[in-house]
């Protein structure tokens, strides 16, 4: 039996479970089916402030922020073994959430959620400060603690892995969390509350309330109780949170919108980079920030990759996300399919050439769409230009180097991008050249709780992962004794 079936979709909030204040419930819809699997309670302002006020209470009584990085560690420690013996109904709570295919959602979803608790279970042992050498006459050192109330909000395309990357570093500096997941896929934050507390995370040390954005989302953001604000979503919604958050002089951490560029140079090993290509914009059915959905091709070799992509892509498995064969899945919801038909749509308009996919996937009264390729649309198109957050790639030809950075830098766009090479020269010297937070050379999405990345330009600010985004979660403190 299921936390779900046991409480199904009561807020979390100072270790209790309980109803939204007004009583109001939402839909959660299985997408692969279009049927509604469940509801959760809705929060409202009273519900957000019940919760921030749970944990700003669990801080100052120092329940968890009073540990040594030691025993926080230990408990995350404990978190990640729950999640590695509970994986199989984590997996299936998101696949049926956000219509991942199960092997994927167990692969990646679910194994990189254990490694994030237990990378910064590790980094919590050895959280500590510095001593800093000066012409005074004194003893200079500084020490690091913890913010306090991390306000937490996660989008709907990987709901279990974000939310990790912003609770799991929070927690091992000392932090108290709230976290708002997106109103569309809340199923595995609930799990995840639960599952806090028979680690043996203490009461209001983690709160969960699920909801709308305009709502709950809001009414988190401007909550005075609120220390620091880490933000994973669009662009648009990101840049409304950053300036309340300015309001108020907030620290922020903001992983919003991406377009990467996919670059194959001539002497790139085709069959490789053909792999990567399809895995960089078919992932996660293309809702990935970090998808490589615009692909940059050398003209030497831009003929015959399309003629490979067009006989590849439509060999993808796509389907039913519960059967272990399934590659891609159906879109999040109908507003999602609906955005990626408008860009498509768009293309045709414009004249350019679906060399595959370019329709629905009939099945199920799942909102699938057929992965898509597309060529011949001109680089200021909205469809090369802006985030389709779908399986859809425009493939545009290249003739020199300095071309293909510069429409790889063309976007407002710098969260991610890729390049394939033999040459390891030019690997590096374009690698330096991309504006992005990171780049990978002859692969796509190698990514590890070690390695940071985030954006520049308007796919945001500030890094998660790796030792550095505990700055993001820390305040240094120096004190200065003097010897005299």
């Amino acid at each position: 039996m299921t936390t779900f079936e046991i409480d199904p979709g009561r807020l979390f909030i100072g270790g209790q479970w309980r109803e939204a204040a007004d009583g109001a419930r939402t839909e959660v819809v299985d997408p692969s089916r279009g049927t509604v699997v469940t509801t959760v309670a809705e929060a409202g302002a009273a519900d957000v402030d019940a919760a921030v006020k749970a944990a700003r209470a669990a801080f100052d009584a120092g329940q968890w922020s009073g540990l040594s990085g030691r025993e926080r560690g230990r408990v995350l420690l404990r978190v990640a073994e729950l999640i590695r013996a509970e994986a199989d109904e984590i997996a299936r709570l998101e696949s049926l959430d956000v219509g991942k295919p199960i092997t994927l959602a167990h692969a990646v979803d679910v194994t990189n959620a254990a490694n994030d608790y237990e990378y910064f279970a590790s980094l919590a042992f050895s959280l500590d400060g510095a001593t800093r050498d000066t012409p005074m006459n004194a003893l200079a050192y500084t020490r690091r603690g913890p913010l306090g109330v991390v306000a937490a909000i996660t989008p709907f395309n990987f709901p279990l892995i974000l939310a990790g990357s912003k609770i799991a570093p929070a927690l091992a500096a000392g932090n108290t969390v709230v976290h708002k997941p997106a109103d569309e896929t809340p199923l595995s934050a609930l799990y995840m509350a639960g599952l806090f507390q028979r680690a043996g995370v203490p009461d209001g040390v983690v709160n969960v309330v699920t909801g709308a954005g305009p709502v709950a989302g809001e009414a988190l953001l401007r909550h005075p109780g609120v220390d620091k604000i880490a933000f994973t979503g669009s662009t648009a919604i990101g840049r409304h949170a950053a300036s309340v958050a300015g309001e108020n002089l907030k620290p922020v951490t903001m992983e919003l919108g991406g377009n990467a560029a996919h670059i194959v140079f001539e002497d790139a090993d085709l069959e490789k980079a053909v792999g990567a290509v399809i895995k960089g914009f078919v992932f996660n059915t293309g809702q990935f920030c970090m998808g490589g959905p615009r692909l940059l091709v050398a003209r030497p070799v831009y003929r015959t990759l399309l003629n490979i992509l067009a006989e590849a892509v439509p060999g993808v498995p796509v389907g039913d996300p519960r059967k272990v064969e399934t590659v891609v899945g159906p879109m999040a919801g109908e507003k999602h399919l609906r955005k990626v038909e408008e860009y498509v749509e768009l293309a045709r308009k414009e004249g350019a050439r679906i060399v595959c996919g370019g329709e629905r996937l009939d099945l199920d009264g799942g909102y699938y769409y057929k992965p898509t390729v597309i060529a011949d649309l001109a680089n200021d198109s909205r469809v090369v230009q802006e985030e389709i957050f779908g399986p859809v790639l425009t493939v545009q030809p290249f003739d020199d180097e300095d071309e293909a950075v510069t429409l790889a830098n063309s976007t407002p766009y710098g969260l991610a991008s890729g390049v394939q090479t033999g040459n390891l020269a030019r690997a590096h010297r374009v690698a330096d050249r991309l504006q992005a937070g990171i780049v990978w050379v002859n692969d796509w999405a190698m990514l590890d709780p070690a390695v940071p990345f985030g954006g520049v330009k308007d796919s945001g600010f500030g890094r998660e992962y790796g030792p550095e985004v505990l700055s993001a979660y820390t305040k240094v403190k120096s004190v200065v004794v003097s010897l005299d």
